[in-house]
């Protein structure tokens, strides 16, 4: 994007002096300077060269008129017109950063009820776009074209090889500001000639003008975008102190001016490049604090009109995760904060900057961001989501045991009976229920396996109690979820193992009898009074009559419940020889 971007689009004047007069209208040059020439702007469907014809020939016959100057400079404007074109009227215009090439979205937390961490463009582009290609991409001059930037390094074109009105126009402003001083718009004088030498691919020169424009009229309409460009001129050619001076002025002029925006986001990188990340964190956290105050949704989940504003957003978030990683990560992120002011959309910063240390295999970094977030702020929405994305991480580093302590981490913050749930509807929040289902259940096999084990006999007795707990905490969770009697056949098993006769009959028949039908009921009704049978082996005393009632009670039921059994008839004569 040139100057021709930002200028004016020309409205053309409706001259009197147009070939379409008759030759009496145009008997006598005394006549026509009695006339008042028609300069006001209007639009007109007539070609550039008809209205330069006019212009001129208004110059040759009325050459000390007072509106000269005027004429001049639309002669001049129309020149470049001619040659580039232009985009827009209003100086005011909005330039779009440059767009990311495509990209693939990598999962992030949403306020939504999508799966965890599955954000739009906030966290595009990481996978494909590297670092540099990415510092590439979103710090060029985005006030230049590419062809521009490209010969700006170059030797310029000779005179004969550059366009001739572009020439033509810059000596025409060159002329109004040495014989009209007074001009009222030289100010736009001044930004159209820097705009001609730009297009000339003739940089210094430009700038030259753009330095004159400041310092002749610091409070004309072009200064902030003058500005702007005197930072972009200074930014590409590395000059990042003096980039900053200029950037800094505009975002001092406030939020009414259109390149405020740009402004902070560039004067952020300028900081950036000269290592003073802090400084360039604050610039990029208040350009989201303005973004917030302008009305953008951060937690929008439908896809938005204006992709360029998102990816801008999206690109924010990543040179902030930049930033943070430079000073330090997860700890330094907690201080900022904690110094600088709570943020409503701190848990995309975290989540971004977790997301960018995972896709450089940091994997340790990312849980830590993550696992900061909740500790912090362990009631906050999305805090389960995040507490769910650490075991993910730490099982994609191989970290086996991580991956045990974080799921049961998990477990205990975001349990059913947790604190949490006084706060949400957990009909809302049904992927952290169905998530906390199968973390239980995995916690439970975990430990149940590892009291199997022969080798870890002194383990034996903390392993058994962890997997009865995750067991027991499934059951009384999800009651009534599909799963429940196979993980009460489970803890029966395990009570049974480990020499717990009559609690593992017990919830054998819970098993068996308390749950809608399924296949495993007949197998643990039987299993209930072979447990019941082995408590009576080791039962003495006082103990005896009561479990051999209780074996017969159980025996009986299991024939009456399940006659078809293969065993029903056996279990049935038992229970007759006990009785």
């Amino acid at each position: 994007m040139t100057f021709r971007a930002m200028i004016a689009g020309l409205l053309l004047p409706l001259l009197g002096l147009a070939g379409c007069q008759s030759a009496q209208d145009r008997d006598t040059i005394a006549k026509l300077r009695s006339v008042e020439p028609d300069l006001q702007e209007v639009r007109v469907d007539d070609s550039l060269a008809k209205a330069m014809v006019s212009y001129q020939r208004f110059l040759d016959e009325t050459p000390r008129h007072a509106m000269a100057p005027e004429a001049m400079r639309r002669l001049a404007d129309l020149q470049i017109e001619k040659e580039y074109g232009v985009i827009g009227e209003d100086s005011a215009s909005v330039i779009d950063l440059p767009a990311p090439a495509s990209a693939q979205t990598v999962a992030a937390a949403s306020e939504s009820q999508a799966q965890p961490l599955t954000e739009s463009a906030e966290v595009e582009n990481a996978a494909q776009e590297s670092d540099e290609e990415f510092e590439r991409r979103t710090t060029e001059a985005l006030g230049y074209s590419s062809e521009t930037l490209a010969a700006a390094e170059l030797p310029g074109e000779s005179a004969a090889e550059q366009p001739l009105g572009p020439r033509q126009a810059i000596a025409t402003y060159q002329q109004i500001l040495a014989e009209y001083p007074w001009y009222e718009r030289n100010d736009q004088v001044l930004y159209q000639m820097a705009r001609a030498y730009d297009e000339l691919a003739q940089p210094d020169e430009a700038m030259a003008v753009v330095e004159r424009l400041i310092s002749e009229y610091p409070h004309s309409r072009f200064v902030d975008e003058v500005y702007f460009r005197r930072g972009e001129y200074y930014f590409v050619r590395k000059k990042y102190l003096d980039a900053e001076e200029a950037y800094l002025a505009v975002t001092r002029m406030g939020e009414q001016s259109p390149f405020y925006e740009l402004a902070l986001y560039k004067l952020g990188w300028s900081f950036y490049k000269q290592e003073l990340y802090e400084e360039a964190l604050h610039q990029y956290i208040a350009l989201l604090d303005y973004k917030l105050a302008e009305g953008y949704d951060f937690d929008a989940d439908f896809e938005r009109e204006d992709e360029g504003e998102e990816r801008r957003v999206a690109d924010t978030f990543r040179v902030i995760s930049l930033s943070f990683s430079n000073l330090g990560g997860a700890k330094i992120l907690n201080e900022y904060f904690s110094t600088y002011g709570q943020r409503s959309f701190e848990d995309r910063i975290y989540r971004n900057l977790a997301e960018f240390h995972f896709d450089k295999r940091r994997f340790n970094d990312a849980a830590e961001v993550y696992k900061a977030f909740v500790d912090l702020n362990p009631l906050h929405k999305v805090a389960p989501h995040f507490s769910m994305r650490i075991p993910e991480i730490y099982a994609e580093g191989n970290f086996p045991l991580l991956v045990v302590e974080s799921k049961k981490d998990f477990a205990t913050r975001y349990g059913v009976q947790a604190e949490y749930w006084q706060h949400f509807e957990m009909e809302s929040m049904l992927e952290v229920l169905d998530y906390l289902k199968g973390n239980l259940i995995d916690l439970a096999n975990h430990y149940h396996a590892l009291y199997q084990e022969e080798v870890l006999l002194e383990e034996q007795p903390a392993n058994y109690g962890e997997a009865l707990h995750w067991y027991e905490e499934f059951l009384v969770s999800f009651p009534q979820a599909e799963e429940s009697p196979g993980i009460n056949y489970q803890l029966a098993d395990l009570l049974l193992e480990n020499g717990d006769f009559g609690a593992s009959a017990l919830q054998y028949e819970r098993t068996a009898y308390d749950y809608p039908t399924h296949e495993q009921a007949a197998e643990a009704g039987y299993a209930a009074i072979y447990a019941h049978r082995q408590h009576l082996e080791t039962a003495d005393g006082a103990e005896v009559p009561g479990v051999k009632l209780a074996t017969v009670d159980s025996s009986l039921r299991f024939a009456e419940t399940f006659p078809d059994h293969e065993n029903a008839d056996t279990v049935l004569g038992a229970a007759t020889e006990d009785l």
